[in-house]
This record gives structure tokens, C-alpha cells and sequence, in this order.
């Protein structure tokens, strides 16, 4: 099983799994050339993609969406509100929605070989879910654009091999920055953001014999730096959990493709 981030953050976020059979992009917010060119440097063609995954329907999510799926005729897979949201963004009428794959949070289905479970997030979009996704003996974890977390979460991410986690922002940079307090309000509520802190917490209490490879992800351009956010993440580990060398723990690129690993 192959995971690769092609892009994470507010400016556009596009994830690949794969195990050789069957290939997913997990959101479609960057051009398809942007796409195309990943999966090519992953020594994917645009055709081998199964299926992907939309968590929810902001555009750093789908820009690169109806693009794509027009010109290659891939399956979407969303919760029906999400589908519906990203139809009527579609102004020009380019999407196929016969291609429209309606799905529900806590209900596995498949995709080729791929065993896939949504689950409900929280964060401000019409129905917003995160994935985990199975093949084999190899799991992989995502949870990004969340405001909270809780036991739901945690039972959705736990044994998992690889864990693509947010890590947002500094509260500090964030609180001291230039947004307005209506945006500064919403990062940091319930149906915003995870903070660097929130995510060490997060996976202090995800870590396990299972977990290898931890990636930090959709970090905020004006609000964190990969290098705080790993300093930060790490810190904390380090001081709950003792040894952590055994982890690979990265922050994936806003802009290019990063995290790439055989699980």
C-alpha cells in the first residue's frame, strides 16, 4: 500500500492511496495538471484512478474536481448533502453526476480491493466526513478540517499504520496575526480548525504498536510553519510518551508533493 500527499492546505489539498490494484485520490483541490503530474512521479496514470474521495464541499477541496473528473470519467464519492453542495457549485454543468457515488458516515464500502469507512468530522460544511481506508493488513487514517475531536474520532483512527492528522495552526501565531476576529473565531471553534497542540494530543492518544508514520497535515500559510508544527507535535510526544524515534513523523507540503511512503 503506497500513500502520497499531492497538496495540503488552505490553498489546496489532494491525497493519493494506492496498493498496486486499485488507486484513490482523497479531494481534488488542485489543477488536474497539478494532479496528473503527482500521480505521474508516483507512476500512476490518470486512468488507474478508482475512485476519489470528497470529504466536503469547500473549494480548497474540489477546485480541481470538475476538471478532472470530466476528462477521465472517475467515480466521486460523497455524502449525498456533499454531492449535491458540489452540483450546484458546478455552474458551467461540466460534472457527469451519474458518476455520483452517494455514501453514509460509520458504512464501509468498497472501492476495487479497498475496504473504506467515512466518518463525521466537525467542521463547517454541509456534511462533512474524513476516511479510513484498509487494504490488507495496512490502514490509513485521515482526519483534517475538524474544529474538535473526541472518542468517535479516536475509535475511527485508532490501529491505524498511518495517520494524516491536522496541524492547522500556532494559537499563539493566530491570536497575534492579521486575519479579522470572525475568521480568528472560527479556526479556532468547534467547526474550524485542530491546532498543533490539539493534534499532539490527538495522537498521544493514537499511538500504538500499529501507528509507523505520522503526517502532520493542511498547515496554515499565514498562522504555522512545518517546522513548528513538527517541533510542537513532537515536543509534546516526547514528553507523554518517552521514545519516539520509531515514528516517522513529517509535515506534508502545502504546495508540492510530500509524504510519500510503502506502508
Amino acid at each position: 500500500m503506497r500513500f502520497a500527499s499531492f497538496a495540503s492546505g488552505s490553498s489546496g489539498n489532494c491525497e493519493y492511496v494506492g496498493n498496486g490494484n486499485t488507486n484513490i485520490l482523497v479531494d481534488a483541490g488542485i489543477s488536474t495538471r497539478r494532479i496528473v503530474s503527482c500521480l505521474g512521479n508516483t507512476g500512476i496514470s490518470p486512468e488507474e484512478i478508482s475512485g476519489i474521495l470528497v470529504t466536503h464541499e469547500h473549494t480548497d477541496h474540489i477546485s480541481g474536481l470538475y476538471v478532472f473528473e470530466s476528462k477521465y470519467k472517475v467515480p466521486v464519492y460523497a455524502t449525498q448533502a456533499t454531492l449535491e453542495a458540489i452540483e450546484k457549485l458546478d455552474k458551467n454543468k461540466r460534472l457527469d453526476t451519474s458518476l455520483f457515488i452517494p455514501i453514509e458516515p460509520d458504512k464501509e464500502f468498497e472501492c476495487g480491493n479497498m475496504k473504506i469507512t467515512p466518518f463525521s468530522i466537525s467542521h463547517d460544511a454541509v456534511d462533512p466526513v474524513c476516511y479510513r481506508i484498509n487494504s490488507g493488513e495496512c490502514t490509513v487514517g485521515m482526519a483534517t478540517d475538524l474544529g474538535v475531536y473526541d472518542d468517535y474520532i479516536l475509535s475511527q483512527l485508532n490501529m491505524c499504520n498511518l495517520l494524516f492528522v491536522e496541524a492547522n495552526y500556532d494559537v499563539a501565531m493566530l491570536q497575534a496575526g492579521r486575519y479579522p476576529f470572525m475568521l480568528k473565531k472560527r479556526i479556532l471553534g468547534d467547526y474550524g480548525h485542530l491546532s498543533n497542540d490539539m493534534c499532539a494530543r490527538m495522537i498521544l492518544q493514537l499511538l500504538g504498536r500499529n501507528v509507523r508514520h505520522i503526517f502532520l497535515a493542511h498547515l496554515s500559510k499565514e498562522n504555522n510553519y512545518p517546522l513548528l508544527a513538527h517541533k510542537t507535535v513532537t515536543y509534546e510526544l516526547s514528553k507523554e510518551y518517552g521514545d519516539i524515534s520509531r515514528f516517522n513523523i513529517q509535515a506534508a507540503e502545502r504546495s508540492t508533493m510530500s509524504c510519500a511512503v510503502n506502508l
